[in-house]
């Protein structure tokens, strides 16, 4: 039986160990394996049956915790490792600097026996914490940091023991050992801090989830429960102050909900018996009965989460190419290093020790792990964002494919239009006015077109056939096709079809109506309808042409109220009488020319949707669109895609800045190492604090306004 896992470890500092847990479960043929070091969340998804204790024994082989609930924090925790590392380095480190500013210091700091003693403890714990890690990341077949800061700090350990032995104060670098690894685990406690303050958007949508819920019984009486216990089709009560726990339709009541969490607007809207409501919003004021729809994973506020995190771990091409550099990065700076030393005695005579200074401080400045923050820090930032803006973005990738989108095609109908149609009038055909007005109800019960949606609203529910005309259900079977209307086969095996002109131009050589019903050659009725602008329809387009974007309206609907539509509009280009197979046809031509998004709602827009270079939906749309589709705003509030499109630009200029910083200074500080002009403690310190401006930039998305 197939089914994805996910499974929280702790303990992976950098790219390198999220590989050797990658390798590890590849290697037990896993699939869709995914790991995020910075927020230790690991994916897998396997077809059989498999055991995860032997999984979890296997993470916890390689040196990492899995995070189980109801097991506690261990106490050794990288807090404690710090604090008592930083009390004994103190002292050394004191000595080391009024030393080198020729200021008095009590003398037994400088005695050799004394600086061993103090020394002892921090690099026992670095020995456990830098080394173990080294250790087995060596054995996973992937070297990561840690390999660097403890061959750097026990090189210099190892030296000063020497110097010890041998009597030569000029070989005793303790101090050098302990504050490296001090430094280090200072720079990882605060990387560690700083990382999960860029998963803060999860952290606030979980919060939104209700923690409890209140159940209303058959009897009457009412009973609390967790979320987890809420299903489909519960009735729920839910008083003012109360969050909503779930997905649901409004059964009684009326309210004041906040949907701030999901629309980025913060005046709460009016909600009423028969209306949608969306887990997570806070009921100001007003009590209602929700009947639910959805519950976890399947809810919104639950995709939500999923995307968000989802997005992490899809990695746009800048950030693959960073991930291939930080593979080989550890055995390319041991080998600089190396040279580092050869170079230092053999072609510049410098004195042995100055030569072990210069190649330790080579290996403890390096930092492969800015390369592996730059991406996935900003990237949780900016669809968090986008996420609380009432934007939902499938994947990395998608933020640098939207960068690079020169053409938007729209759709018309429920896009750029309301979808909210107003019946101008309906001409029927035939002794039953009644009866054929039911007959349209009925087949336009079984199609989410927002025409459908808008037809069947404004006929009476009355006017299903009566027991004189037929029993229900009136037709034995009803099929949808798409761009062509819905059609239904009665008892007798006749066919009525319901639907544009093309499904009606056998039985009547009239275009100007809107939709046709027709059984046969016969003619039953015509529909004239009308429909306005979508709200943020002409923000929008206006703000993309005021952008240099191309803007082209493609639709199924006749030429005269698309050109109508695409005027008002300012598009001097569009497309009418498309069926979804020339909807395909044309949006593959114009991405062939210039990146394309296809911006649609309707089922038939889903082939369009996927063929586009970028797809983008509405939610209020069909669920084939918002499948369809890598970006989907919420609400179908379409002036939010120019939100999308800033918000998006933004965290890709910060992976770049990100990945600018992580390249530029190693390539930098390598060379001013390897040189001689960086002390290895400064070194470990400059190390320690380079990760923290990657993710300091990824904060800044955080608090920007768009």
């Amino acid at each position: 039986m197939s089914a994805t896992h996910h499974i929280n470890v702790e303990g992976m500092t950098c790219t390198n160990c999220a590989s050797s847990v990658e390798r590890f479960l590849r290697r037990r043929g896993l699939e869709d394996v995914t790991v995020d070091f910075a927020s230790g969340e690991v994916r897998f998804h396997s077809k059989g049956a498999i055991d995860l204790d032997e999984v979890r024994a296997g993470i916890t082989k390689l040196g990492f915790r899995v995070i189980e609930a109801g097991i506690p924090e261990p106490w050794w925790s990288i807090e404690k490792k710090l604090t008592v590392s930083a009390v004994f380095t103190l002292p050394l480190l004191v000595q080391h600097i009024f030393m080198v500013a020729q200021v008095p210091y009590p003398a037994f700091l400088e005695d050799p026996l004394t600086q061993l003693a103090l020394s002892m403890l921090p690099v026992a714990i670095g020995f456990h914490h830098f080394g173990g890690s080294a250790f087995r990341s060596l054995r996973g077949g992937v070297a990561n940091m840690d390999v660097l800061i403890f061959l750097g700090s026990f090189a210099a350990f190892g030296y000063s023991i020497a110097g010890l032995v041998l009597g030569n104060p000029d070989m005793i670098f303790f101090e050098t050992a302990a504050t490296i690894i001090t430094l280090v685990l200072l720079g990882n406690w605060l990387e560690h801090r700083s990382v999960r303050q860029t998963t803060g958007a999860i952290e606030e949508l979980t919060r939104l989830q209700a923690g409890k819920a209140r159940r209303l019984m058959p009897s009457g009486s009412v009973v609390e429960l967790d979320l987890s216990e809420i299903a489909p089709s519960d009735v729920l009560l839910v008083n003012e102050g109360d969050r909503i726990p779930a997905d649901g339709r409004i059964s009684s009541g009326e309210a004041l909900v906040d949907e701030s969490h999901v629309t980025g607007e913060s005046i709460p809207v009016t909600r009423e018996a028969g209306e949608e409501v969306i887990g997570g919003s806070m009921l100001v004021r007003g009590s209602i009965r929700v009947e639910v729809t959805a519950v976890g994973e399947q809810a919104l506020l639950g995709r939500m989460i999923e995307l968000v995190k989802a997005a992490r771990q899809d990695k746009p091409r800048l950030q693959r190419l960073a991930d291939s550099i930080s593979s080989i990065f550890v055995p390319l700076v041991v080998g600089i290093s190396v040279l580092t030393f050869s170079l230092s005695v053999l072609v510049f005579a410098l004195p042995f020790a100055e030569a072990l200074m210069n190649s330790i401080a080579v290996l403890v400045i390096s930092c492969p792990c800015a390369l592996g923050l730059a991406t996935p820090t900003a990237v949780t930032v900016g669809v968090g964002k986008l996420a609380r803006q009432g934007i939902l973005v499938k994947g990395a990738s998608t933020l640098e494919t939207l960068a690079r989108i020169r053409r938007f095609v729209f759709d018309k109908t429920g896009t750029l239009t309301s979808g909210d149609f107003r019946i101008l009038g309906i001409e029927t055909y035939g002794e039953n006015p009644a009866h054929i007005k039911s007959l349209i109800r009925e087949l336009e019960q079984h199609s989410s077109h927002p025409i459908a949606r808008s037809i069947v609203s404004a006929l009476p529910a009355d006017s299903a056939p009566s027991e004189t005309d037929q029993a229900e259900p009136f037709f034995l079977s009803i099929e949808e096709t798409k761009g062509m209307g819905v059609s239904g086969t009665d008892s007798d095996g006749r066919v009525y079809v319901l639907g544009s002109w093309k499904s009606a131009r056998h039985a009547t050589s009239d275009d100007s109506h809107d939709v046709y019903l027709t059984c046969g050659n016969t003619l039953l009725a015509t529909i004239d309808l009308e429909d306005d602008l979508r709200e943020g329809a002409r923000q929008a387009v206006s703000w993309l042409h005021g952008r240099g974007r191309e803007t082209v309206v493609l639709s199924g609907d006749k030429e005269s109220r698309v050109r109508q539509v695409a005027e008002s509009l300012g598009i001097s280009t569009w497309f009418a009488g498309q069926q979804p197979d020339e909807k395909l046809r044309q949006v593959a031509r114009l991405s062939e020319d210039v990146p394309t998004a296809m911006v649609g709602d309707g089922i038939n827009d889903s082939p369009a949707l996927a063929r586009a270079t970028l797809g983008i939906s509405l939610s209020t749309g069909s669920q084939a669109a918002i499948q369809s589709a890598q970006v989907v705003l919420l609400h179908g509030r379409l002036a939010q895609l120019p939100r999308a499109m800033k918000i998006s630009d933004a965290t890709l200029l910060t992976i770049r800045q990100n990945l600018f910083w992580a390249f530029a200074y190693n390539i930098v500080a390598i060379p001013i190492a390897a040189m001689g002009y960086l002390n290895p403690m400064w070194a470990a310190l400059f190390m320690a604090f380079s990760d923290l401006i990657v993710v300091g930039n990824s904060l800044r998305l955080k608090w920007r306004r768009f």
